[in-house]
């Protein structure tokens, strides 16, 4: 699932200290925040579009590797986002030759079976996850009515934690430096085809221009021993 990072936040939040001002200008605190964070979002997102960098994503069944793949990630003269594959490797004992004794062709067609129920898994799974990048102001506002909030600890994050977020009996928890307005990590939990789904994403910040960017995130699927992970690394800036 190489666009696991897509279904991760990318969000700046709003300190809160600058609440005050907001409602001074008339404006709920609530509604104040979100038009703030839409602008940290689409700040960051114009920036991103002036890097490249990698991405490796691991899928890992039963404690086993089960593909690895790396992709050189930028975005296209129109704004899409585009991948280059750099190394696939595929899933372990995958091999063939020209003489395969029919025990083996009949093991290999139902691994072939569990790859395609995998990716039909793995395709749903997303879908659900990308609704928790909460990419709409509406969608944004929605949450921070309802989350409970943190007072900033001595490093100055913020913790805001909201329930039933996308469905009944939901959790997402976001960890927000009250000062730069960056998020450091993020945690979901949810569920996924009556299965139980966590997803843990730490963030990071190059020092010189200010990109906020998953470093890391996994999801887990305890019940099918499944795990996904993406490391985006090598943010290397474009000449224009």
């Amino acid at each position: 699932m190489a666009n696991l990072t897509r279904l991760l936040l990318a969000v700046a939040l709003a300190g809160w200290a600058q609440i005050g001002l907001a409602q001074q200008m008339g404006l709920p605190a609530a509604a104040s925040k979100v038009v703030l964070i839409q602008q940290a979002r689409e700040a960051n997102a114009a920036l991103m579009h002036h890097y490249l960098w990698n991405s490796r994503t691991e899928i890992i069944v039963k404690g086993e590797v089960k593909d690895i793949r790396i992709e050189q990630v930028s975005y296209g003269p129109t704004g899409q986002l585009q991948r280059q594959l750099l190394n696939d490797q595929p899933a372990a004992g995958d091999s063939s030759g020209p003489m395969l004794p029919l025990g083996f062709l009949i093991k290999k067609a139902i691994a072939e079976q569990e790859k395609q129920e995998l990716q039909q898994f793995l395709t749903g799974l997303k879908g659900l996850l990308e609704q928790y990048t909460l990419p709409t102001a509406g969608k944004m506002l929605d949450f921070i009515s309802s989350a409970t909030p943190t007072m900033p600890d001595a490093s100055g994050l913020v913790q805001l934690s909201g329930f039933n977020v996308v469905q009944p009996g939901d959790n997402l928890r976001m960890w927000i430096n009250a000062w730069t307005r960056h998020e450091t990590r993020m945690q979901v939990n949810t569920s996924f085809q009556g299965a139980a789904v966590q997803v843990n994403a730490n963030f990071a910040t190059l020092p010189q221009s200010g990109l906020n960017y998953v470093a890391f995130a996994e999801a887990t699927v305890p019940a099918k021993q499944l795990s996904v992970q993406v490391q985006n690394y090598n943010y290397a800036r474009l000449a224009y």
